[in-house]
């Protein structure tokens, strides 16, 4: 590991990923130093060779009013689900892989999918994800069989090391009659191996629902298809990193890892609720910030690193007048990114220099904002103002041990102050920092003693409210959403966590969602407790 590479590791509080590293070496924050002053033709489905397309059988189009839409939602929910939405092999890469050329589409509308397969040919399948009595995903539609092509290698962007598949289009989509949600598109290949590719069917507005922020742009920055992610190139080392990460290619593994690990089972669980809900995406905030505009709540899932400026200020001016804002991960919000047009349109590329920042063309000839830790300077902004904690640290395993026993996100969880829960606090950690900037009055409602890199340290549940009325609360650590699904077959890595751990999570989550569906919290909900320095001093 180069000299600078180490210093970069150093200023910016987490390891570099360097050669044939893992993100087992992204290392301890300390605390926090820097918070001072991111071929193939095929028409509209009609690329199918032989079967015609098969819905599921579409809902009536709702009216548009709250009444309307309320009713299509609960239709929705009692409808079965489809148990079989697992992928059976997933098959070496090239066998099948696919893109779409939006990540997030409104109901009604096309998209594009890029596929590439050494079979022959292959079927689509769209699954939408939620309770469904257990079966946790919907068959919305099928295609028909499409013929199947092994398209050409990636090609590399040497100014930034970006990686493009620039796949040919192979089919078509149209999303009439698919409810707003998140959704798995299963490439089934007829050489028996299978991979999903995510898509968000985004809600118009969420005004009077909770809003799930799902994030893509995290997603692409961990991406490694081709070779190439934000934290190392194809030789393995972090000075070979991508400069810049674009969604015209595929993702890696399942095609779906970090929505499956760190969304899914937010997904499931809310929907399980009955609450009033709506979806977006990261980057549609940034580009179309009105889907805020009267949102009860808006909730950030378990892996949420990567956010541009203008994605920041629009969940602060909503938070600001009173949609309260949930913070189900950790290391949220960390990474100050910029969106850039690719060959699908606009907003395709993210772009993240990090270190390197002083060669970005943009921070340097157009006095843009650097596109590094928001933290940093220049144009240091800790990403606490809004979260309330600060991310500080990778990697640690260690228990949750609550503090605030009485808080009302824990009603009916049975805890007392010191009760633990094995393993959720993990993988990467954030913790309130006393002198960082941080809203006030700020209650820590789990205080968890941990070792990160062979430092003693805390990770901290967070609580806090603003005078619109907005409540704010912040898990703390990454695995909080995995711990939804502790223990049962459909957790992803559970990390040693329990049933009891699972309870403990789901009430607390619980408890969050229909609270903060109910309005400003801070209009029905106890104030929170000042108790940063009576916990800091201890």
């Amino acid at each position: 590991m180069g000299e600078d590479t180490e210093r970069e590791g150093r200023r910016r509080g987490r390891a570099p990923d360097g050669a044939g590293a893992g993100l087992d070496r992204r290392h301890f924050l300390g605390t926090a130093a820097a918070v001072g002053a991111t071929g193939l033709t095929a028409g509209l489905l009609a690329g199918c060779d032989a079967s015609p397309d098969v819905s599921t059988g579409a809902l009536p189009h709702p009216d548009a009013s709250a009444g309307g839409v309320k009713a299509a939602a609960a239709a929705e929910r009692a409808r079965p689900g489809s148990p079989d939405w697992r992928i059976r092999s997933q098959g070496p890469p090239e066998a099948v892989e696919g893109y779409t050329d939006k990540v997030s589409v409104l109901p009604g509308e096309e998209f594009g999918l890029h596929v590439s397969t050494t079979a022959p040919g292959f079927r689509v399948s769209a699954y939408r994800v939620g309770w469904y009595d257990g079966a946790q995903a919907r068959l919305v539609w099928r295609s028909g069989r499409v013929a199947g092509a092994h398209q050409q290698q990636s090609r590399m962007i040497s100014s930034t090391r970006s990686i493009r598949a620039d796949w040919q289009r192979t089919l078509g989509v149209r999303t009439e009659d698919w409810p707003a949600g998140a959704y798995l598109l299963r490439l089934d290949a007829e050489n028996g191996h299978q991979r999903y590719v995510p898509l968000i069917v985004r809600s118009a507005s969420a005004s009077g629902a909770t809003l799930l922020m799902h994030a893509p742009t995290t997603w692409q920055a961990y991406n490694a298809w081709g070779g190439y992610s934000l934290y190392r190139g194809q030789d393995g080392t972090y000075i070979t990193r991508s400069l810049a990460v674009g969604f015209d290619r595929p993702y890696d593994r399942n095609g779906a890892e970090k929505f499956m690990v760190y969304e899914r089972a937010a997904v499931v669980l809310a929907e399980r609720l009955g609450i009033p809900l709506a979806y977006t995406t990261g980057l549609d905030i940034h580009l179309t910030p009105a889907v805020l505009h009267g949102a009860t709540s808006a909730v950030s899932l378990g892996h949420d690193e990567y956010w541009t400026p203008e994605q920041r200020q629009h969940v602060t001016r909503a938070r600001d007048t009173g949609t309260n804002l949930v913070f189900l991960g950790a290391n949220t919000c960390f990474r100050r990114v910029r969106l850039e047009h690719g060959p699908s349109g606009a907003g395709r590329t993210v772009v993240c220099y990090k270190s390197a920042y002083p060669n970005d063309p943009h921070f340097a000839d157009h006095h843009g904002l650097p596109t590094h830790d928001f933290r940093q300077p220049p144009a240091a902004d800790p990403e606490s103002t809004l979260t309330g904690v600060l991310y500080e640290g990778f990697p640690t395993d260690a228990p949750y041990v609550v503090h605030s026993a009485d808080h009302w996100l824990f009603e009916g969880t049975g805890v007392k102050r010191g009760d633990s829960f094995k393993h959720l606090v993990g993988v990467e950690y954030d913790r309130v920092t006393p002198g960082a900037p941080t809203p006030a009055p700020l209650e820590i409602l789990a205080h968890s003693p941990l070792v990160c890199d062979g430092r003693k340290s805390h990770s901290d549940s967070a609580y806090y409210t603003v005078p619109s009325g907005a409540g704010v609360f912040s898990t703390g650590t990454m695995r909080w959403v995995e711990g939804l699904m502790a223990g049962t077959r459909d957790s992803c890595r559970d990390h040693g966590m329990d049933a009891r751990t699972r309870a403990f999570v789901t009430r607390t989550t619980e408890n969050a969602l229909r609270g903060f569906a109910a309005g400003p919290a801070a209009k029905a909900r106890a104030a929170p407790k000042d108790n940063v320095q009576s916990v800091y001093a201890s």
